[in-house]
């Protein structure tokens, strides 16, 4: 039997536990660094007397240089939809949340509940990961360089100037790294191709797209998809006395969600199956942020369609009502 390690993810650190055939527990807590993969990697093959299944949330991006170095490393990845594992903790009747009690539930849920394994990213899509990162990185730095421009003394100005002005070219260098990126691998330019067909998405969504999407292979529905993005909206009702309607799940990719916001918006004018939608959210009187939502939600949903089908944007194939 594999040994089922739980590990719960955060932005320093990451606790991990792994579950003996004698239903015990042995855990650790690791930087969430290089230092701390390796550590892990050795503690797994210290501790786990057989294969050994990783198991953990997706975090919206918190956990993929954790399951990128464990699989690169030839050890099982399994990385699950929260929601599923919140359900199975809720169905243990537990009511206490803490980091390795989060780990601890991890282990027991890969031990219970037969898992797809998780495959790591290509090298291109990892690089492009990498440059999406740093490039917007790189331009909030920019801008918080030319908020301190609107107030600053003179003395300080050129110096904000020169900063500025170095962001740019640093911006530029990185927007070329990212185009080589895309040519030099066939499949990512094929698809980078493929998605600019569909009217809203300009250059940097589209990029943004291919980096946090990857392979769309590994989403075996569309609605797997808008869970991984977190645009599945959260709902709590219990009879007539509780109907709230919570916006989004906090979990899911922060990332994913902010690049469609803006073209969710562009497609709500120019695309002409969220047009339509947008129009019909509309006439029903729904709140404009629920409106920009759910055009994210669609447009997402279309941009998967089109990666899976391997063909360009046609709105005479999308279903009526859509």
């Amino acid at each position: 039997m594999p040994s089922c390690i739980g590990v719960d993810v955060s932005k320093r650190k990451f606790d991990a536990a792994l579950l003996t055939e004698q239903g015990k527990y042995r855990c650790k807590v690791f930087d969430n660094d290089a230092k701390g993969f390796q550590a892990f990697v050795g503690w797994i093959k210290a501790n786990a007397a057989e294969q050994a299944h990783v198991c953990m949330e997706a975090t919206g991006g918190y956990h993929e240089a954790l399951a990128n170095f464990v699989f690169d490393h030839h050890i099982a990845v399994f990385v699950v939809n929260p929601l599923r594992v919140k359900r199975f903790v809720e169905s243990e009747g537990l009511r206490n949340k803490t980091d390795r009690g989060d780990a601890k539930a991890l282990a027991r849920f890969a031990r219970k509940n037969e898992l797809e394994a998780w495959i790591a990213p290509s090298k291109g899509v990892r690089e492009l990961q990498a440059l999406v990162v740093r490039l917007e990185s790189l331009h909030t730095m920019r801008q918080a360089e030319l908020n301190r421009l609107d107030i600053a003394h003179p003395t300080v100005r050129g110096s904000i100037e020169a900063v500025v002005a170095a962001l740019d070219r640093e911006i530029a260098t990185v927007h070329a790294l990212i185009k080589q990126t895309i040519d030099d691998d066939p499949d990512l330019k094929q698809r980078k191709d493929l998605l600019e067909t569909i009217p809203g998405l300009g250059d940097a969504t589209t990029t943004s797209l291919l980096a946090f999407i990857g392979r769309p292979e590994r989403f075996k529905t569309v609605k797997a998809l808008i869970a991984y993005a977190g645009l599945t909206p959260a709902v709590r009702q219990s009879g007539t006395s509780l109907d709230k309607r919570q916006g989004l799940h906090p979990v899911g990719h922060r990332d994913l969600r902010k690049a469609l916001f803006y073209p969710a918006m562009t497609a709500g004018r120019f695309n002409p199956i969220v047009a339509a939608f947008w129009q019909r959210l509309k006439a029903q009187n729904k709140p404009g942020k629920v409106i920009v939502v759910a055009c994210m939600h669609k447009l997402l949903a279309i941009a998967y369609g089109v990666l899976k089908s391997r063909r360009p944007f046609d709105a005479s194939l999308a279903p009526k009502g859509a």
